[in-house]
């Protein structure tokens, strides 16, 4: 919307240099595994030969240094300018790491615009392929700030196949589809469980609803990711599942849903109208 009289206008986002695309993975309700999926995604992604950086934008609930298996401080460089961790061979970012321990954050929009345009402006990304961007679950003022500080190539969504959290997805697809966000697809965390006696696949959360509600909305759906108790305790123990390669039974999924956002985000870039040069 235009700006009120007397209202200063927002400035247009800026894209960060020497990053050639950023992908935000979100979600509309909590409990959906979308921080795990975007450790292992951004750790997928480096494996398959790219530089990545993780920015957890999280800042209610930061769990990508848990996730990671590290508690170290960023260094701060002349000029106020923030070194990102070098873990797994992501370049890392999170509130976490600034406000360690069990001390929440309590803070209004503005002071979360601030710490967001920090994290992306103050950070030394350097050369990076993607950077993957956990956000908050919902769609509130952590997904509209980082929108209005940069170009966001596409955005990921998160949930499992139960009509609760479909429920919840369909407002974060239709948000982003509000400020003209691309997606690259949904992707169906949880869903299906195979028992460890038998070999027979038990749908918890129900069965299907993703790929139906992708279907439904004309998305690509990125894959199906198991319940499994193994990735689970690779991200509690701070060793990702990813990390075992993608001949683990228990990464090859998670390897398969980076392969469809690698695939997505090469055909969104390709269908991206081309800058214009204006000659004076």
């Amino acid at each position: 919307m235009p700006p009120r009289p007397g209202q200063q206008a927002q400035p247009a986002p800026q894209p960060l240099p020497g990053v050639g695309a950023i992908i935000a993975v979100g979600s509309g309700k909590g409990g959906v595994g979308k921080t795990t999926l975007s450790v292992n995604l951004a750790i997928a992604l480096s494996k398959l030969g790219h530089k990545v950086g993780l920015l957890d934008a999280d800042v209610y609930g930061p769990n990508v240094p848990l996730m990671l298996g590290t508690t170290e401080t960023p260094r701060v460089l002349g000029d106020n300018r923030i070194e990102p961790l070098q873990v797994h061979g992501l370049k890392v970012i999170s509130v976490g790491l600034l406000n360690p321990g069990d001390k929440p954050l309590i803070w209004r929009g503005p002071m979360l615009h601030s710490i967001i345009r920090q994290f992306l402006g103050s950070v030394e990304w350097g050369l990076l392929d993607y950077l993957v961007v956990d956000l908050p679950p919902g769609t509130g003022d952590v997904a509209l700030s980082l929108i209005q500080t940069v170009p966001l190539t596409g955005a990921v969504v998160v949930s499992t196949p139960s009509d609760v959290a479909l429920q919840d997805a369909r407002k974060a697809i239709e948000m982003f589809r509000q400020v003209k966000v691309d997606i690259v697809g949904l992707v169906e965390n949880m869903s299906y469980f195979v028992c460890p006696h038998c070999n027979h696949e038990i749908d918890i959360f129900s069965k299907g609803g993703g790929e139906r509600t992708a279907k439904q909305f004309g998305l690509s759906f990125l894959g199906s990711i198991e319940l499994d108790p193994d990735i689970r305790k690779a991200g509690d123990t701070g060793k990702p599942a990813v990390l075992e390669g993608e001949n683990s039974p228990h990464a090859k999924s998670l390897f398969a849903f980076a392969r469809s956002v690698e695939s997505r985000i090469t055909e969104i870039k390709a269908n991206a109208p081309e800058s214009v040069i204006q000659i004076q």
